[in-house]
């Protein structure tokens, strides 16, 4: 191979790679929940814990506000995160209830969820407005704060149901 070769194939790796870090982990790191210390207290088999654990994407904080003169609003903005629920399961073994029978599961699944959430933030006020038609300097005024409000939207969708 030639020199331009090797700097395209070294183009390409490095262009993949970067885009390979850039990209969110898709798939959430999955965890079982260890249930069976539980067997000695309860009279049944310990129920088992399958999920993931969510990674949240920062998004670019938003918020800002102008103010009413030419000096803008201080403001602290919000930050929206951006994540998705992994799939959830959740089975624990019924007792059995009437003698020679089999005993059954329950299960509870929640598929997989895209979340949006945004952080709090405030706003406060500007304490100086612009000058007056008959004055050069700025007047003073009580700034006023505010407060913007956390905000969490997505859907579960979570289901219940008995395994034999």
């Amino acid at each position: 191979m030639n020199l331009r070769s090797h700097v395209g194939l070294g183009l390409l790796a490095t262009a993949l790679a970067s885009a390979a870090l850039a990209t969110p982990a898709a798939a959430d790191a999955p965890v079982v929940v260890p249930l069976q210390g539980l067997e000695p207290v309860i009279p049944m088999d310990a129920p088992t814990v399958e999920t993931g654990v969510p990674t949240p994407v920062p998004g670019a904080p938003t918020g800002f506000h102008e103010g009413v003169g030419s000096l803008p609003d201080l403001t602290l903005p919000r930050i929206p995160l951006d994540s998705t629920l992994s799939r959830t399961d959740i089975a624990a073994p019924l007792p059995e209830l009437l003698k020679n029978s089999e005993p059954g599961t329950a299960e509870l699944t929640s598929p997989r969820a895209e979340m949006k959430a945004v952080t709090p933030g405030a706003v406060v006020g500007n304490p100086v407005s612009t000058p007056q038609a008959g004055g050069l300097l700025p007047g003073l005024t009580a700034p006023e704060a505010g407060v913007l409000t956390p905000a969490l939207n997505g859907a579960l969708d979570p289901q219940l149901g008995l395994a034999p």
